[in-house]
């Protein structure tokens, strides 16, 4: 498989390498890649966490890292074996065109991983008083959009994400090396069917 040199170079101009498509379109590699993209942790880590099996984890770990999706941080020795930590260097992120290049099928193996992940930590966030802070926010509206409404959504949601992500950076920057408070935005915007 191919190596890919910079993958955040192809997530700025909004193009990803086919490989690396064809890798993060396959639901658990997303999940994986959506799991490394705010820790670090190991394939065994993460198959206790996703109750898998740890060859199939591994497995799909090892294809990411080839890809230069994932990087190695570092290794610890455990029961005469070297335990492997890895962080994402590239996001699971689609740009539209990348999107609609997907298999149906691959698209909505991703949307169902990516809502279960939201609702998960959502359910939690609930019980542990998650938003009970005045930052938090809870908003729904409902829409009745025609095309260019359609398209001028999908770009405030875009921005909006792309903007986020840059506080998220500057935030990182200005703690150093102390702790932030964990938080998650989800943004989800699709065709309701009644």
């Amino acid at each position: 498989m191919p190596e890919l040199k910079d993958t955040r170079e192809h997530q700025e101009t909004g193009e990803l390498d086919e490989a690396l498509l064809k890798a993060i379109s396959h639901p658990l590699r997303h999940r994986l890649l959506g799991l490394l993209d705010d820790r670090i942790a190991s394939p065994n880590e993460l198959a206790r966490e996703l109750g898998l099996p740890l060859g199939r984890v591994s497995y799909h770990i090892r294809l990411l890292a080839d890809l230069g999706a994932i990087e190695l941080v570092r290794t610890e020795p455990r029961r005469g074996a070297l335990e492997h930590f890895y962080r994402a260097v590239t996001r699971g992120w689609f740009s539209e065109e990348d999107w609609a290049r997907l298999p149906r099928s691959a698209r909505r193996g991703i949307v169902g991983q990516s809502l279960q992940r939201i609702f998960s930590d959502v359910t939690a966030a609930v019980d542990a008083g998650g938003f009970d802070g005045p930052a938090s926010q809870v908003t729904r509206t409902s829409l009745e959009l025609d095309e260019r409404g359609l398209e001028e959504v999908a770009e405030v949601i875009a921005t909006a994400a792309e903007r986020v992500s840059r506080i998220n950076a500057e935030s990182a920057d200005r703690r150093g090396e102390a702790d932030g408070v964990p938080t998650e935005l989800a943004l989800l915007h699709f065709a309701r069917t009644s």
